[in-house]
């Protein structure tokens, strides 16, 4: 199969975006079935049943839907087998017992092309959204144990959860979708369902000494519909918020009675993108940059508007050039870090903010 060299075009509805999106159902590759979206597993039976065609890794999809819309458009206009590998059943059985299947996967450069494309425009949605909840003000949410209720950021009740009722559901930023995360463990509580080993019970006092003795003040680490509400299942696939939620710097507390008089902070380091100095603040490292090496990170991000995402994507992608010797403005290579920060110094490449294009990325 030829490399796909051209973008590809997501498909779109007549209505457009918001069409593709707002629509419930997923169609058939082959015919007019529909499903709905919720029920995709019904639509991969029938297409396995009735047209012998089987989609490997559809777990890992970021859209479904575009996905198989953007297929059935694309077999439509082309033989199957210009797509998909033939997998043949019982190849030594008579002729009329074998049965031929079609295998679609990310081997087929198009088809690997469409899942990353798919994946990097939900990981920008995702990102957009929690930047957007990181900085809102107007949150207002009441406290799931106690009642009380919280105005300002989302912050202060994910904290006060955890701190007051020993309830963790990981780190602020590492969320996203948080009104619809708290809304969800509301009606379970709601429904008298204990949110760690979700059994049921007969009224409200039982269930809090139940979480209580038990320690079930968490959520069930098995439920995959709390997926969604971590970014992290949006950057890395295979790694679940459960592993995110055992590497947040506040550990679970499993007793309400815990002793954090012992708590001792370590100092932490920031160290400068283009040399090994060390500082305990960024205040003092900008200086540093600033002094040392003419690079001005403050005035940098305050000229051109750098949101928090695209700060540390400029970062990132300023380490890793620095890593691989090159000169981040003119693509130089050299063959140590100290000839390029030198070559950088001298034509005051280092001043400079690199082509957007090429650090703002998802990666």
């Amino acid at each position: 199969t030829e490399c796909v060299l051209e973008p590809l075009s997501l498909p779109e509805n007549p209505g457009g975006v918001a069409a593709v999106e707002s629509s419930p159902y997923v169609p058939c590759i082959f015919c007019k079935e529909c499903y709905l979206l919720a029920e995709q597993n019904h639509l991969l039976k029938h297409m396995i049943i009735e047209h012998k065609l089987v989609i490997a890794d559809v777990k890992l999809v970021a859209d479904f839907r575009r996905y198989i819309l953007y297929w059935k458009k694309r077999f439509a206009e082309q033989p199957i087998t210009d797509f998909c590998s033939v997998i043949k059943t019982n190849s030594e059985a008579p002729l009329e017992e074998q049965d031929n299947y079609f295998l679609l996967c990310d081997v087929l450069p198009e088809d690997r092309l469409l899942r990353e494309q798919l994946q990097q425009k939900r990981l920008r949605e995702i990102l957009e959204q929690q930047q957007q909840e990181r900085y809102d003000t107007n949150f207002h949410s009441t406290c799931m144990f106690c009642d009380q209720e919280f105005t300002g950021n989302r912050s202060v009740l994910l904290n006060h959860m955890a701190r007051e009722h020993a309830f963790n559901i990981g780190l602020p930023d590492n969320i996203v979708n948080c009104y619809e995360f708290l809304a969800v463990l509301q009606e379970k509580l709601n429904n008298l369902q204990c949110l760690y080993c979700e059994k049921v019970f007969r009224d409200k006092n039982t269930l809090k000494d139940h979480m209580r003795k038990k320690q079930h003040r968490r959520i069930n680490a098995k439920n995959k519909e709390y997926d969604k509400f971590y970014v992290i299942n949006y950057l890395e696939f295979g790694k679940s918020w459960e592993e995110v939620q055992s590497e947040d710097d506040r550990e679970l507390l499993d007793n309400l009675e815990e002793d954090w008089s012992d708590w001792e902070e370590h100092p932490v380091c920031a160290v400068c993108l283009f040399c090994e100095q060390q500082a305990d603040t960024t205040e003092k490292l900008y200086l540093h940059m600033q002094k040392s090496h003419g690079f001005d990170f403050p005035k940098i991000k305050s000229e051109h508007g750098l949101n928090f995402y695209q700060q540390i994507k400029l970062v990132n992608f300023i380490r890793r050039e620095i890593h691989h010797c090159r000169c981040y403005i003119c693509q130089e290579k050299f063959q140590s870090k100290g000839g390029l920060i030198s070559h950088m110094e001298e034509t005051k490449h280092i001043t400079f903010l690199p082509i957007r294009s090429t650090w703002d990325q998802p990666q």
